[in-house]
């Protein structure tokens, strides 16, 4: 069993759009460099991408949202969303694919072809059900919770989110599902959007008090986010999952261009340790990271490099 697998490929980096997007296709070139640049490339299973199914994206996705992805991508013109998210010729398979190597790097998980796994492109947490959202079509988040829940009987999963922007795609989808066990650590929601994730809320009905919102000041750095873990340690410590997912956006880093605040990559680096000791304890150490956002590139190779070096030093 390979201990890291990451995965990487140019269909997987085709995300990103054009005319000086902040979400760039240059974000998984600037790992991939500093994947190699740290000889880490070498101490990893590198494994290719692959594109989802319209089967496997209809499991969270619409189907009539489906479709107009698929048309505006051979238009190449108009927005997916308000104004954020442009198409561009070939979104539709550029999206499909993050969203079916997010899968693949489960099945990886789950067949036990890895113990850990990273893919860079991925953990576009803001898109619903039926529509994009915040530069993410299609959310291979939720994409990959069904998957786990249909194709390997899962039965409860952890989602851990350390992005500056709350994930609203993934919460409100799941808001009342008590099967996922819901930790988000955000810029605060009057701060930045998408201006959701306030503390009160902890999940309806059955899932109330499974679901847990951690709102950061504007400026909040290290210290700062270290205080909050404690809570949330205690938090995910009443739980047994049988995976988790860790979607590690690197824009919550000082620097970051569309937001304000202040970690460094020590924070995603400890995160990831607690959660490799986390999944050692209740599920065989199955734990896949998602990059989610970060548009600083410097902070791409510090912040995405730290996560995977603390798998591979597991």
């Amino acid at each position: 069993m390979a201990k890291t697998c990451v995965f990487l490929g140019e269909a997987l980096a085709a995300y990103g759009f054009p005319d000086g997007h902040p979400f760039s296709i240059a974000r998984h070139g600037t790992y991939q460099e500093a994947l190699q640049g740290l000889d880490l490339s070498d101490e990893c299973c590198i494994r290719e991408p692959r594109q989802a199914t319209v089967e496997e994206l209809s499991r969270f996705h619409d189907r009539n949202y489906i479709e107009r992805v698929q048309h505006l991508s051979e238009s190449g013109t108009g927005y997916l969303d308000g104004g954020d998210t442009p198409a561009f010729p070939g979104v539709f398979e550029a999206a499909a694919t993050v969203a079916g190597t997010t899968l693949a790097a489960v099945d990886a998980l789950m067949c036990r072809d890895c113990r850990h796994a990273f893919t860079p492109i991925a953990g576009l947490h803001h898109a619903r059900r039926n529509a994009a959202s915040g530069f993410c079509v299609f959310n291979d988040i939720g994409v990959a919770i069904e998957h786990l829940f249909d194709s390997h009987g899962l039965e409860q999963i952890l989602y851990v989110d350390i992005d500056a922007h709350h994930g609203d795609g993934v919460f409100y989808s799941y808001i009342e599902d008590e099967r996922i066990i819901f930790l988000d650590f955000h810029q605060h929601s009057a701060t930045l959007y998408p201006g959701t994730g306030k503390s009160g809320e902890i999940g309806t009905g059955r899932a109330r008090g499974r679901k847990l919102n951690v709102e950061l000041l504007p400026q909040s750095g290290d210290e700062a986010f270290f205080e909050q873990w404690v809570r949330a340690r205690e938090f995910i410590d009443q739980f047994s999952p049988q995976f988790v997912l860790l979607q590690c956006g690197v824009d919550s880093l000082r620097g970051d261009p569309i937001t304000d605040l202040r970690l460094s990559e020590a924070a995603h680096r400890f995160v990831t340790e607690e959660l490799i000791a986390y999944a050692n304890r209740h599920c065989e150490g199955r734990l896949l990271a998602l990059g989610g956002g970060g548009y600083n590139l410097e902070n791409i190779s510090k912040g995405w490099t730290a996560v995977t070096k603390s798998m591979v030093n597991a």
